[in-house]
């Protein structure tokens, strides 16, 4: 097994502010989200653990009570989520009003599968809900589309419509809920309440149309916010651990039975799984230590420990004959959720990541690498959930490592290209929020400079004492000039930053392309990822938003590559309230190195550069050539006839130097004779492959 890729590794100050609740028992997010609670149609983009349910809760009592809504319907994607919206004594923490579901009208609770034809009774549950007196509604995504195509749209006139896990929408029309919340959304007759942990899907689609996405009112509360004012949880580990052979000889290196785990075995069509998903469980389960038997009343396996502990391992992969429901059913039990030895160990495959509430999780360990940042991002929010105790968290990702061997080794280098793009990716989502004006353009209110204050005739780095964001002022930065540039550049340039990392075209020339100008990358790329993504907007603006861009995502890389190799929110032990000195250290230490920081000079940043020193000490030499040459010919563009040309060639090449040419050669011509050959190989390989 490879070593591990330190991805990220990060510290908070502890400051217990994202806990604390006010007069009304809501915490920070909470709070923001109700003060926009009359807007019909509001956005809450917010990470997980920060308190979304709870937030719409509260706002969904107020839309009935106040504004003359007559239905709350809470759409969740998977019925395990239902629990989040469980009864709740709000009057408990000052609230004037509770949060009370009637039993059969939580219909993630009720038996029978939400598809197919059992779905019927789930729609006819709905039609006759909307017909009571009860107010609220729970149900899954696929409910609530049967129910919307059997009943129509004007069946839901005055409800307001609650979608969690948003991201699962697109403006795609062949994406039956986004299609329906559009044509909600065009009748103008209901109220809409979006939640999401990642507002970006993991792939190329929009969320939201542009028209439709403006009659929107966004509340973001970042990940930086949520993790920074914890009260416990210090630190958050994120790396990546490249095996070979079979996974599940391998897993017991990186599971550690003394953490509180979720493990998430690959999918039976991924090629890290081994077909048999029953046999991968129970192999896991020997990796913690010997089976001893099942406890009959939660059906969790107990497991006995190399250290004599009997640990309690939760099985969702098995889903044989109504297992699996009595072990969800445990997992979901109230009375149990701030009981820390309830269970040791989840194993799941499908299950247990978004909106999955277990606060002890310590480590989550996936198997395999998942192709949607999204689905990262929110198997990593299982783990960072504050609970006494809990100091340390930790992400693992167990990924196949090319084997220099294979001829073809693609899928794994493109799963290892992935891994970078989403070690990089989680570097802004974990970072501070960025500031940007033009130079001198004078100080921010709230922003400490440092001893000296604010000086216009130095780089100006300056930092916010309570939220961390960083100011920094930039040579011929452009600003944005509609309201609604600035908000972009205020709260979504991570959606464009995503969009460039996960264009596998860009991480593949900023690592292994040496003559790559960063230029065709910063401007060109960047640029026409903002272009495409908000076509409304002038050039003025989409020059901005790239500018922002650019800088934010160049400036975390340049920060890490003065030496700081991780990226905290606090540079120390948790001790020290003033947050994010390590990494506004770095950011420091780049804009002093030069007199003047303009947009020109972090144009001319490759911000892959570190990416690529993270994979080097990651994989050996071998396997990283392997990597660079089967990357580069991708990129080859000839004939099969000037192939088999070349390749002849480079045979008569091989009689004569003892080797064959290389595709990462200086000399040109050896260059393209390994080009032809790679070439043929890739060609051969597509031919077997049918």
């Amino acid at each position: 097994m490879s070593t591990n890729m330190p991805a990220v590794s990060l510290h908070t100050a502890r400051t217990g502010v994202s806990t604390k609740a006010n007069h009304a028992g809501m915490r920070p997010m909470q709070e923001r989200a109700y003060s926009r609670r009359g807007e019909p149609y509001l956005l809450i983009k917010s990470p997980p653990a920060s308190g979304k349910s709870r937030a719409l809760m509260f706002i969904a009592l107020d839309k009935l009570a106040n504004q003359g809504l007559r239905k709350a319907i809470i759409v969740v994607p998977e019925k395990s989520i239902g629990g989040s919206f469980a009864d709740e004594k709000l009057t408990s923490g000052g609230f004037w009003a509770d949060w009370k579901v009637v039993p059969r009208w939580n219909l993630c609770n009720a038996p029978g599968p939400d598809e197919g034809k059992a779905a019927k009774s789930k729609v006819k549950a709905v039609a006759e809900f909307l017909a009571s007196p009860d107010q609220i509604l729970v149900c899954t995504h696929a409910t609530f589309r049967f129910a919307v195509i059997e009943l129509g749209i004007a069946a839901f006139d005055d409800c307001v419509i609650a979608i969690d896990e948003f991201h699962h929408v697109s403006a795609n029309p062949e994406n039956r809920l986004g299609s329906q919340l559009a044509a909600l959304v065009s009748r103008d007759k209901v109220h809409v309440v979006a939640m999401t942990g990642s507002y970006f899907r993991g792939d190329a689609e929009a969320v939201l149309s542009p028209e439709d996405e403006a009659k929107f009112v966004t509340v973001t509360y970042t990940y930086h916010e949520q993790l920074n004012g914890y009260e416990h949880l210090k630190s958050l580990l994120i790396g990546y651990f490249f095996y070979s052979g079979p996974y599940v000889d391998k897993i017991g290196l990186v599971l550690d039975p003394s953490l509180k785990t979720i493990v998430h075995i690959p999918s039976v069509n991924a090629k890290e799984s081994t077909k048999d998903k029953i046999q991968e469980a129970e192999k896991v389960m020997h990796a913690l230590g010997s089976w001893e038997g099942t406890d009959p009343q939660t059906g969790f396996h107990l497991v006995r420990a190399k250290d004599g502990r009997i640990l309690r391992v939760a099985d969702l992969v098995d889903d044989t004959a109504g297992r699996r429901d009595r072990v969800i059913n445990a997992l979901k039990d109230p009375a149990q959720r701030h009981n820390r030895d309830h269970v040791d160990v989840i194993i799941a495959l499908g299950m247990a990541k978004e909106g999955f509430d277990w606060i002890w999780c310590e480590h989550a360990l996936t198997v395999g690498y998942r192709s949607s940042l999204t689905e990262i991002i929110q198997i990593i929010g299982r783990a960072t959930r504050d609970a006494p105790g809990k100091e340390v968290t930790r992400f693992t990702n167990l990924i196949a490592e090319p084997d220099a061997s294979e001829e073809m080794v693609a899928d794994a280098i493109n799963d290892t290209l992935k891994a970078i793009a989403a070690s990089l990716l989680m570097e802004q989502v974990l970072a501070p929020r960025f500031n940007f004006t033009p130079k001198a353009a004078g100080p921010i209110d709230g922003f400490d400079y440092g001893e000296e204050g604010y000086n216009a005739e130095k780089p100006v780095i300056g930092v916010h004492p309570k939220t961390g964001d960083i100011h920094v002022e930039i040579n011929g930065l452009a600003t944005p000039k509609s309201p609604e540039a600035q908000r972009i550049c205020k709260e979504d340039l991570l959606e464009i930053i995503t969009a460039f990392v996960q264009d596998k075209s860009v991480v593949e020339r900023g690592l292994f392309d040496s003559e790559t100008v960063p230029e065709e990358l910063t401007v060109a790329k960047m640029g026409k990822i903002v272009r495409d993504k908000y076509p409304e907007l002038d050039e003025g603006d989409q020059e901005a938003l790239r500018q922002h861009a650019v800088a934010a995502f160049s400036l975390t890389q340049k920060a890490k590559a003065q030496g700081i190799v991780t990226l905290p929110l606090d540079g120390n032990d948790g001790s020290d309230p003033k947050a994010n000195t390590a990494l506004l250290d770095g950011v420091r230490q780049f804009a002093m190195n030069v007199r003047d920081l303009d947009i020109d000079l972090i144009d001319s940043i490759n911000p892959f550069e570190s990416a690529y020193s993270i994979l080097a000490r990651s994989m050996d030499e071998t396997v990283l050539k392997q990597v660079a040459e089967t990357i580069a010919s991708r990129r080859i563009n000839l004939t099969m006839d000037e192939a088999r040309e070349l390749a002849q060639r480079a045979l008569k090449f091989k009689l004569q130097h003892g080797k064959l040419p290389q595709i990462l050669s200086t000399d040109p011509w050896e260059k393209r004779m390994a080009e032809g050959v790679a070439f043929l190989q890739r060609k051969t390989a597509e031919a077997k492959r049918g």
